[in-house]
């Protein structure tokens, strides 16, 4: 009988123990045998290790001082990692039943196989209790004008409508596998996002690699979306205004990342503005501009997957 692959399941925690341990009581229920835990506290007020621990002493909790960030606190744990495959799982998810041991199988069934993610639901605690209002089962690219993307299904009641696996051009950074060769040959999440956008540019690497990036439907996660950051918070529009131009400035060139800067100049800028000036927003407003000239202020962090 061929020895199971080894999978590092890994999860970033910054100050939501409670949720963090609710998702590693979800994954003592799945059947796959051959897994590593790691957990990694980032910069917590309150240090949860003794916590975690008491419930869960197999897990490896590795506790930073400063929080590092989505892709710092993943990377964190990837460098004392030994699986054969890693599967990156936010705090804030609840795993369904056969996750691992299905995406484990896609990647000796798709040739080139690098990146998968499952479906994956909004939890039900979030959605007034529906248990199949979907979040994520796929994605469409980045388009080159706008910057922008969108998630397929997303807020769909499933019906059935997404039931086989489909390339599509990224996964979902909540809940995501890659195998160690491709780890190996693209590198590890690229930290200068901190948040947003990592698994996004990730993607764009893999596939310049010559892999394929896939989603399973077959698998499914339930995701407490933005419970650590907010729904909707100035936070959050300061990264994702700040990593979205990031993210075209490294992964677009020439013309085309001129008709990106004319149309956010143009049009994303004006708009944003009127639209949270007449919410009286003006946090977001801050943020906004904040993120804008992060990247005018910062002119040589756009080293990317083309390699400038």
């Amino acid at each position: 009988m061929a020895k199971q692959a080894l999978v590092s399941i890994i999860s970033v925690n910054f100050n939501e123990t409670e949720a963090t341990l609710e998702m590693l009581r979800s994954l003592k229920k799945t059947t796959y045998a051959s897994t590593e835990v790691i957990v990694v506290d980032n910069g917590s007020r309150e240090n949860p290790e003794e916590k975690i621990l008491a419930e869960f002493p197999d897990v490896l909790f590795i506790r930073s001082n400063v929080n590092l960030g989505f892709a710092g606190g993943n990377n964190l744990a990837v460098a004392r990692s030994n699986g054969d495959f890693l599967f990156f799982i936010n705090n804030d998810t609840v795993v369904g039943p056969g996750l691992i041991s299905g995406l484990v199988g896609q990647f000796s069934k798709i040739e080139k196989l690098g990146a998968i993610s499952p479906k994956i639901y909004y939890h039900p605690d979030m959605v007034k209790g529906e248990t199949q209002m979907i979040q994520y089962a796929g994605t469409t690219e980045v388009n080159t004008i706008t910057g922008r993307n969108r998630t397929l299904g997303e807020k769909e009641i499933d019906t059935g409508q997404f039931t086989t696996e489909v390339e599509t051009p990224y996964v979902h950074g909540a809940a995501m596998m890659i195998s160690r060769e491709v780890l190996e040959k693209v590198g590890p999440l690229p930290e200068v996002f901190f948040l947003y956008y990592e698994e996004l540019d990730w993607c764009e690497k893999i596939r310049r690699a010559g892999f394929k990036v896939f989603i399973d439907p077959s698998v499914f996660i339930y995701h407490k979306e933005s419970l650590a950051v907010g729904g909707d918070s100035p936070l959050k529009v300061y990264f994702q205004t700040r990593n979205r131009l990031l993210f075209m400035r490294r992964n677009q060139a020439g013309l085309r990342l001129v008709i990106f800067a004319l149309f956010l100049i143009l049009f994303t800028v004006p708009k944003n503005l009127l639209k949270y000036t007449l919410a009286g927003k003006w946090d977001h407003i801050k943020a906004f501009t904040k993120g804008i000239f992060w990247n005018l202020n910062h002119p040589k962090d756009r080293v990317s997957a083309l390699g400038w």
